[in-house]
């Protein structure tokens, strides 16, 4: 922020790092003179004892470290967080690494223009504001962190166009719908480490599935009843076409879902502007009076405000003055940036390239092409249970799901562009 005024952003400190590093040079120092098995303990008992400590500062609202739940029980211990280690898992992915080959809204100029936004710079974008918002609401920023950092791992290419084509492709060739936080949650329990899963906790798993919602930005109290048996039923009628709005079941869940939104929209703007799209005066003046112009302003006004109106409560809201304002800010969005034609003219180029490789890969699957890139670069890394038990559709609504933008325009050329001789 520019002038006297500091943004509640800058003014927040992350002490995490500094506490992992102060852990790891004593366990360093202590190793060379004592020797590795007692190092460990040590550093075991130590981070124990932080997590109760981090723990006993919690708001009541917060999730304890030690509500921590996994499908499968870890078989090694670890001087980490349980949030930490889902975090962990999910940032040294390779649905991770893919995000920067993933742009949100304005994928036609990403081919020229290196700035356009992409998923890690937006994941780490809803990371940090998350972070900012929970430490000031006493919140466990470990689970903000991993929620934040896995809720679009399951996003295919082409922002929600393509997630829109996909979704057309499954229905009509009769294996559901396809929804991207129902596909994120697939990728990390099921896709990820080879069709082993990461075994993340029920917490992380249950924020990154219904961080998605953004027609709902009122009160977010969390569901905190929710079961595994709640999930696998919302996740059954997805498939059918019922989506039904559903709140994550903690706090910092809920913190995430609204960090996306606030996240994107200004940043949409930005880009929007940075393209010549829209320009900065086309805002509307009572909404850059109460909200800003730019894209730090923005998200410094709804943070500011968003932690005033829910300290000391059992939910995530904002004022009504200001979710009026981003309601107005978001609709402007949809009418200036997301429906301009130079976007709906790209969007009839990739539905055309959507359908046209879902039915190649398929006639590859049927016809058992093993030299096919789909072999190539994605079924020959998967399991024996993964390759004898699904589908040929489904493989390849997987593998699209994985590609980047790059990547996909590629693999398009070199099917179907011909190539000059010579």
């Amino acid at each position: 922020m520019e002038g006297s005024k500091r943004s509640i952003l800058e003014v927040s400190v992350d002490i995490s790092c500094h506490s992992l590093s102060v852990g790891i040079g004593w366990c360093r120092q202590d190793a060379g003179t004592r020797g590795g098995g007692v190092a460990h303990e040590k550093l075991m008992e130590l981070s124990r004892q932080i997590l109760i400590d981090r723990d006993s500062r919690l708001s009541p609202f917060a999730t304890p470290h030690a509500a921590a739940v996994r499908t499968r029980p870890l078989e090694d211990e670890d001087f980490r967080s349980p949030f930490a280690r889902d975090r962990d898992r999910i940032l040294y992915s390779g649905g991770f690494r893919r995000y920067v080959g993933k742009t949100q809204v304005v994928y036609f100029a990403s081919q020229f223009d290196e700035h356009i936004t992409n998923r890690a710079v937006h994941s780490m974008q809803v990371s940090q504001i998350g972070r900012t918002i929970g430490r000031l609401l006493r919140l466990n920023v470990d689970l903000i962190e991993a929620v934040a950092l896995g809720h679009d791992l399951g996003h295919p290419p082409f922002g929600h166009d393509g997630e829109m084509f996909l979704d057309s492709l499954c229905h009509s060739f009769g294996i559901g719908h396809f929804h991207h936080n129902v596909h994120s949650l697939y990728y990390v329990d099921s896709l990820a480490n080879t069709n082993r899963g990461m075994n993340l906790t029920f917490q992380v798993r249950d924020g990154i599935l219904f961080h998605d919602g953004e027609a709902d930005l009122g009160p977010l109290p969390p569901h905190r009843e929710r079961t595994e048996a709640d999930i696998e039923a919302y996740v059954a009628g997805c498939a059918t076409g019922s989506k039904p709005e559903m709140i994550p079941a903690t706090l910092e869940g809920c913190v995430v879902r609204m960090c996306d939104t606030v996240a994107y929209v200004g940043q949409d703007i930005e880009d929007a502007i940075r393209i010549g799209i829209i320009e900065s005066r086309d805002i509307p003046a009572d909404l850059a009076d109460a909200l800003g112009s730019s894209n730090s302003e923005i998200i410094d006004s709804l943070v500011s405000d968003l932690v005033e109106a829910s300290l000391a409560e059992d939910t995530v809201r904002l004022s009504a003055p200001v979710l009026d304002a981003f309601s107005r800010l978001r609709e402007f969005n949809y009418l200036r940036i997301y429906s301009h034609p130079e976007i709906r003219k790209e969007k009839q180029r990739i539905e055309h390239a959507f359908r046209a490789m879902f039915e190649h890969f398929l006639a590859d699957l049927e016809k058992e092409r093993t030299g096919s890139i789909i072999y190539r670069h994605f079924l020959n890394n998967r399991s024996a249970s993964y390759l004898a038990d699904t589908g040929a559709p489904v493989k390849v609504r997987d593998y699209l799901a994985t590609m980047t933008d790059r990547y996909f325009t590629k693999v398009f050329k070199d099917l179907f562009i011909p190539r000059m001789p010579g």
